[in-house]
């Protein structure tokens, strides 16, 4: 091969890794935009059973002195729900999504906290 059809294979290389690069992007943004549509539908799911459950507790004649209260470990349980949904919740990375589902020593440590 001579240096020109070199270069110009190295330029068509580099065009289509642009391309990827851009399509990835793109994919990225969508996948951002559906976890904080899911996370906001999640928190507008549980105000509505909320909601349902007060209903039902009236209309069956409960005062809300006998409902259940919250166990005390659900703070916890949630969090770790939250990190095996594959986002971090270290103070360091709290929020954000772990890459490929690697484990990080700083959740780890944090949820194995006594």
């Amino acid at each position: 091969m001579d240096k020109k059809a070199i270069f110009t294979q190295v330029s068509q290389i580099e065009e289509r890794l642009g391309e990827l690069h851009n399509e990835l992007r793109g994919l990225k943004e969508q996948l951002a935009y559906l976890i904080e549509e899911n996370h906001y539908l999640h928190i507008e799911n549980g105000n509505l059973r909320e909601r349902l459950d007060k209903e039902v507790d009236e209309t069956s004649g409960k005062t809300p002195n006998e409902k259940k209260k919250p166990s005390v470990g659900e703070g916890y349980d949630n969090l770790a729900r939250l990190y095996q949904e594959g986002f971090h919740v270290c103070n360091t990375h709290y929020g954000s999504i772990r890459i490929d589902g690697d484990d990080c020593l700083f959740c780890l440590s944090f949820l194995h906290q006594k």
